[in-house]
């Protein structure tokens, strides 16, 4: 079956609408061979039509490039995913002296290094990645080594991209340049804000309300820190040259290997279980998400600035990619309704719906209650007439531009004893997952969610 482009293209623009979105690229990789379409606009106030050849934010489907650059370094026999980092970077230092010993390439990878990210203001110049590293002397751990699935925003990709800078002799940005854009002749594909050429580029979005509608962000582009994990930009032409790499066991659309296929094996099958697997998928790889659609393995990389998104599903069983490049939102309701309209339309397997509540589960509400926190983070978990409560805390000044208060409640509505439902609070909003887990003296540990772990503080 082949991609009915009119129909899902009509139908996109319809939920854009529906979902208060700008515009949308979204490209389709089908054996092999691509198709792509773009609706909507780059801007709401120039109103510049969205093309095909408009580039958007990555976030963190970057960390998905940057692994298989890593992947190059392991190919060539110059690391190992299990040596210890101080290995490639003898001066690596964190406040607990069993990480700084023993963290591998291959915990950054899929996140369980467990390095709270405490790296100060490395600043914008181009050893930025450099002085993350020198900062990291004090920062804690949020949980043991190899403890549990914790997401590292920027930190753990910055210490890769580091090792690569050492080897290479040169800053990620123009090693990116040379050991896979150029190779793979990407040329609308970049990893720093002053690349990117600004007449093609999407402006981000954000919904403050209905009424409203979609408000440019404040925001324009992440700090130089995330650029090994969330800095780079692209088109939906150019991911799908990323996903065919990973679809071909490591060669690019033009037939250049780029990475061993013995080293895509080993990015898909190296995994660590997920706490909150419902949202994205049971298990982390090494730069990509596993999903379980109905007995099929999905892969997914996903990715979010301030007011721009990303979507990279692979379906290796039937050899398809669909990616989606937004300048608004993210509504995970969004995404799942335009790519099960694509699947449908291919005839593939589709995404799963999230679990239902079990009515019949008796829980000690006592051990979920407490505070769950980290730099930046804050859930409030209480009991009430039989149920339990998240109370989320908003960063001030978040919350001041989205004109929302600066503590938000939600019902925990319970699927396991370890799980639970998080319905939405507005409109705005999706259905949310969280799982609250590890017991230990009948209390729970840590509060797991959007992928991020919080620890315990009270």
């Amino acid at each position: 079956m082949t991609l009915d482009v009119p129909r899902i293209q009509a139908r996109v623009r319809g939920l854009l609408a529906e979902y208060g979105i700008p515009g949308a690229s979204i490209g389709v990789l089908r054996e092999g061979k691509p198709a792509e379409f773009a609706v909507g606009v780059k801007n709401v106030e120039t109103r510049e039509p969205a093309t095909v050849d408009t580039v958007y934010q990555c976030g963190s489907m970057t960390k998905t490039w940057t692994a298989l650059a890593f992947m190059q370094l392991v190919d060539e026999g110059k690391v190992g995913l299990d040596e210890p980092v101080r290995t490639y970077l003898p001066g690596f230092t964190v406040a607990d002296p069993e990480a700084s010993a023993e963290v591998t390439p291959r915990h950054l990878l899929c996140h369980t290094d467990g390095i709270e990210e405490a790296y100060g203001d490395p600043g914008e110049g181009d050893d930025v990645y450099e002085r993350l590293v020198e900062n990291l002397a004090d920062a804690p751990q949020v949980f043991p080594l190899g403890h549990t699935h914790g997401y590292s925003a920027a930190l753990g990709y910055a210490i890769l991209a580091r090792i690569l800078e050492v080897h290479d002799g040169k800053r990620w940005d123009d090693l990116m340049r040379d050991r896979l854009f150029d190779p793979m002749g990407l040329t609308s594909t970049s990893s720093w804000r002053e690349q990117v050429d600004e007449s093609r580029a999407a402006t981000g979005h954000l919904i403050r309300s209905p009424e409203e509608g979609p408000v440019v962000t404040p925001v324009d582009y992440l700090p130089r820190v995330f650029g090994p994990g969330g800095n780079i930009t692209s088109t939906t032409r150019e991911v799908l040259a990323m996903a065919h790499v990973l679809l071909n066991e490591g060669r690019a659309p033009t037939g250049r290997r780029m990475v061993s296929a013995e080293s895509v094996r080993e990015m898909t099958r190296s995994r660590v279980p997920i706490p909150d697997p419902y949202m994205f998928g049971p298990e982390w790889a090494l730069g990509l998400i596993v999903c379980d659609w109905h007995g099929e393995t999905v892969y997914a990389t996903d990715g979010s600035t301030i007011g721009q998104n990303a979507r990279l599903r692979l379906l290796p069983d039937s050899d398809t990619a669909i990616v989606m490049l937004t300048n608004g939102g993210p509504r995970e309701s969004f995404y799942r309704r335009v790519f099960r309209e694509i699947l449908a339309g291919l005839g593939t397997v589709t995404i799963p719906d999230l679990p239902v509540p079990d009515v019949t589960l008796n829980l000690d509400l006592s051990a979920y209650e407490g505070v769950y926190e980290r730099p930046g983070a804050r859930y409030e978990v209480s009991a009430e007439g039989g149920k339990l409560y998240l109370t989320l805390d908003i960063d001030p000044m978040q919350a001041e531009f989205l004109q929302k208060p600066d503590r938000i409640g939600y019902e925990l509505l319970p699927v396991s004893k370890t799980h639970f439902l998080m319905p939405p609070a507005d409109p705005s909003e999706d259905t949310q997952t969280v799982a609250i887990y590890d017991f230990t003296n009948g209390a729970a540990r840590y509060l797991h969610t959007n992928c991020r772990v919080n620890p315990r503080s009270e």
